[in-house]
């Protein structure tokens, strides 16, 4: 027979259901303030949001799901025992971005300055498999000191898990990282796999070793933001594809990339609703200069093309001879790859040929159609390009170009030449439609040089070495230096009235809306990297 001593004992254990809401809350409340308010105010303090602050502005109003919310760590090395927050330093989950589906983590700084760890991994590693397991777009918000010292190799082993799982979902789900603070060491590894980085100037930095590191080897005295800011990456390294002035417009300009792009392979890319109206562009007509040596800026041929403000130009301050980025033709996502005869006359080198390369990859694995706006006159030369691999960097671009599944068309605007005419897209490595303006020129190189080379004794033995140059010059212009040897050959399907190109691109990406191609089977190809 129990006693009324040991009732009330056992009574006494066992919580009310009053008690149990008000730990529940207490519980809740604690995990949402991190590592607490002081934390909280300094963060505030560099200008920087907090990482739930983060999901508010990126996420729909009231459509975030967190999981994880009350882990922690399982350390007891170096006083961690005396230390456990809720959530272990990251905020993970699930949202929706303008009504789609989006998984998400958000690295906590006030929490052990957002270090990775074993717990903290795993939380990151259950929202890649579910964002795999349900074909939905993972975003990183990557705000971290890097791995966390005190647990070890258990740090790096939890980094090795989302490398892993980086690598499986590369091509099958968009995958996109915001660097919002610090990412240095082996941290750095997962942004570089996924699809595309968005950085913060002045208050985002990513590099392998930091600059103590880098005075201790190498003696060069360097800031973290010279050596690894958001302005470096973007136009130097070419790693970051977009430098934000603040966390918001990054933010924004994550969400206007995502609506460009489907939530995974096996999907089209999103469609807008479009009323057709008159497509052709006059303004067209009078943007290519007389003079075939005069630049010109290639932005105002794509915004002439393309819907009102679709443009949304991709590592714009990097390799600047190349044009990248996602834009719309009658309401649909189309990837655009146009040569800026503005920035180097347009030459390709290898800066612009891994840009490009990496970008056809991107739309061909997602279903985004390409345009190729083609005014290039060949490859850059020099012993620093010869030397630092323009070959196979140029391949790059030639074998992404190749592999390409998806619909392919390009516009020849004026210069198409020698390797670089082939690489652009041309019929000959499976483009399904080339048209060319009156005003290209598609030869094996211009007419000069080309003249130089095949009259070189005839000139030379002339009595007036520059008249007769100039006489060859114009000859092989008359006879090359035009669109309509490419056309006779079918090279080229048509030569049009630059006015009319949105209407015939409009015509032809519907044509082949539907195409169906497919690779030799093969595990997978060996591209020259």
């Amino acid at each position: 027979m129990t006693s009324k001593k040991s009732q009330s004992k056992v009574t006494a254990f066992f919580k009310s259901k009053e008690e149990r809401i008000t730990e529940l809350e207490r519980k809740n409340e604690e995990a949402l303030l991190g590592g607490g308010k002081k934390r909280i105010e300094k963060q505030h303090e560099k200008g920087k949001l907090t990482a739930r602050e983060r999901l508010d502005f990126l996420l729909d109003e009231g459509s975030f799901e967190e999981t994880g919310k009350f882990v922690t760590h399982r350390s007891y090395e170096f006083g961690l025992q005396k230390q456990q927050y809720l959530g272990d330093g990251v905020v993970t989950g699930y949202g929706t971005i303008n009504g789609r589906l989006v998984y998400v983590f958000s690295q906590d700084f006030t929490v052990f300055g957002g270090s990775l760890a074993e717990a903290h991994a795993e939380k990151i590693v259950r929202i890649m498999d579910l964002a795999m397991q349900n074909g939905a777009p993972v975003i990183g918000l990557n705000d971290s000191g890097g791995a966390r010292i005190q647990e070890g190799v258990v740090s790096l082993g939890g980094y090795a898990e989302i490398f892993y799982r980086n690598t499986r979902a590369s091509g099958v789900i968009p995958q996109i990282s915001a660097i919002m603070g610090p990412c240095a060491g082996g941290a750095v590894y997962s942004p570089a796999i996924t699809d595309f980085i968005l950085m913060v100037r002045n208050t985002s930095y990513m590099f392998l070793t930091g600059p103590s590191v880098v005075k201790a080897v190498t003696h060069e005295n360097v800031s973290a933001e010279e050596l690894g800011g958001a302005d470096t990456h973007s136009v130097k390294s070419g790693i970051s594809h977009f430098s934000c002035a603040n966390e918001i417009e990054c933010i924004n300009n994550l969400k206007r990339l995502l609506s460009y792009i489907p939530q995974n392979c096996e999907e089209d890319p999103p469609a807008i609703p479009y009323k057709a109206g008159n497509e052709v562009r006059e303004v067209l007509d009078d943007i290519v200069p007389a003079n075939p040596n005069k630049p010109y800026d290639m932005k105002s041929v794509i915004d002439g093309i393309l819907d009102e403000d679709s443009f949304f130009e991709v590592q714009k301050d990097f390799a600047e001879n190349l044009i990248i980025g996602f834009g719309r033709l009658a309401g649909r996502s189309t990837g655009i790859v146009a040569n800026q005869p503005a920035s180097f006359a347009g030459v390709l080198d290898i800066k612009s040929s891994q840009k490009g390369a990496r970008f056809v990859r991107f739309c061909d694995s997602f279903n985004i159609p390409l345009l190729v706006l083609e005014d290039v006159p060949g490859f850059l030369p020099g012993t620093d390009q010869e030397w630092n691999g323009i070959i196979t960097n140029g391949a790059k671009l030639l074998y992404a170009f190749s592999e390409a599944t998806v619909p392919r068309i390009t516009v020849i605007i004026r210069k198409a030449y020698g390797g670089a005419y082939d690489v652009m897209n041309s019929k000959h490595i499976g483009a399904d439609m080339n048209y060319a303006w009156p005003t290209a020129e598609i030869a094996v190189m211009g007419a000069k040089g080309a003249a130089e080379i095949i009259f070189r004794r005839e000139i030379a033995e002339s009595e007036d070495s520059q008249a007769k140059l100039q006489e060859k010059v114009d000859d092989y212009t008359d006879k090359f230096a035009h669109p309509y040897k490419a056309a006779e050959r079918g090279y080229i399907d048509e030569i049009i009235l630059p006015r009319n190109t949105r209407m015939k691109l409009i015509r032809a990406f519907t044509m082949t809306k539907n195409k169906v191609d497919t690779l030799p089977k093969k595990k997978h190809g060996n591209i020259p990297l």
